[in-house]
């Protein structure tokens, strides 16, 4: 399968489904007896949380005074398309290519940050979206099921092949309404780059941290704390 898309090193596409949008007005709601058709388990007519703008996203992403001393924002470039073909991994190619390689989600209200450490390779990425919890949630899962399904396939992008690697890690606990994670490696020729992928859904919020993976652990709650504190 072949398709165009915006290759990136972090972050992933996230499938958008037509589900209730959440609210900023939560007065005088009650629950909605009747059970979700995706989950068979009751929902709320109104979610608690209110879909956040792109502005205000912006506003909750790391800085360099959150991650300390030894950072340098990493400028972001242009996005580069090139045609993709995934090799090995059929519920990939069900999704589409972006998803494999590494291409940002596609909802609309979204900010996103990346930082460099110590002058060295060592990366962390921050991006932040905004959407219906179904929405996010659906999306979110349906990607890293795909991705995990699959421990070893290949990428061509632009010509060049990409062995790729995915391991499912056990998700932070305690963090948010719903955790993921996972192990990518990323190799091509004698070079490897291991990603860790965490992504967190806090009501009308999600939170996905990329990077090297001592990075991610270490500021991962820092990140979701500032994501989801009160404006």
């Amino acid at each position: 399968m072949r398709v165009r898309v915006a290759t990136t090193a972090l972050g992933i596409t996230a499938a958008l489904l037509s589900l209730p949008a959440c609210t900023t007005d939560t007065t005088g709601t009650k629950p909605d007896t009747a059970p979700s058709a995706r989950t068979g388990k009751p929902t709320r007519a109104v979610e608690k949380a209110a879909v956040l703008s792109s502005a205000t996203l912006e506003t909750r992403l790391l800085d360099r005074s959150d991650l300390g001393s030894g950072y340098l924002r990493k400028p972001e470039r242009p996005a580069q398309h090139d045609d993709v073909t995934v090799v090995g991994c059929p519920a990939l190619n069900e999704l589409g290519g972006d998803a494999a390689t590494g291409g940002t989600p596609t909802f609309p209200r979204k900010a996103k940050t990346a930082f460099t450490y110590g002058g060295s390779s060592s990366e962390v990425s921050e991006e932040l979206y905004s959407d219906s919890a179904n929405k996010l949630s659906d999306g979110i899962e349906r990607i890293f099921d795909a991705m995990t399904g699959c421990p070893t396939y290949q990428v061509v992008a632009g010509g060049t092949p990409i062995d790729m690697a995915s391991q499912k890690l056990p998700a932070p606990r305690g963090l948010g309404d719903e955790q993921w994670s996972q192990l990518l490696t990323f190799s091509t020729g004698r070079r490897s780059t291991v990603v860790k992928q965490t992504a967190i859904r806090d009501g009308c919020l999600l939170l996905i941290v990329s990077g090297s993976p001592a990075l991610v652990d270490r500021h991962l709650g820092k990140a979701l704390a500032k994501a989801t504190a009160a404006s």
